[in-house]
């Protein structure tokens, strides 16, 4: 049975196999995250043109305003604390804490969601399948 979209894209999978892994190593570790060039099932090049990430970080930005707006309510609730120190420091941990999530998700969101050019091949699927 074929993975779906989203859990697909949940486990790095790549948005036209959805076999092949599209980051190297978990999310946090102590190595830099390794985005791989192409996906080692069917080859898809996942930059498909010159600068295509750019775009990432408009998803990247999203992500983070709604981390921060959560976080800041959040906060505002639970410790009811009029300090602008107190939000600085939540926010900002916050954003070093998240970071290399919204970098490999907000890619992962570009390939599988905003990529019209990229479009899921159940071949290839089909013919893990059959090994």
């Amino acid at each position: 049975m074929a993975t779906p979209k989203f859990t697909a894209m949940v486990q790095s999978k790549c948005p036209k196999c959805r076999v092949g892994k599209v980051f190297e190593g978990p999310v946090y570790g102590f190595k830099k995250q390794k985005m791989q060039e192409r996906c080692p099932h069917c080859r898809l090049k996942f930059e498909v043109e010159p600068g295509y990430f750019y775009a990432a970080m408009y998803v990247s930005y999203a992500f983070s305003v709604a981390e921060l707006v959560t976080l800041g309510f959040t906060t505002a609730m639970l410790t009811k604390s009029e300090s602008p120190w107190m939000y600085v420091s939540v926010l900002f941990a916050a954003i070093l804490i998240l970071a290399p999530f919204n970098l490999r998700y907000s890619r992962l969101v570009l390939l599988h969601y905003l990529s019209p050019k990229i479009v899921y091949t159940p071949v290839y699927y089909e013919a893990l399948d059959k090994k």
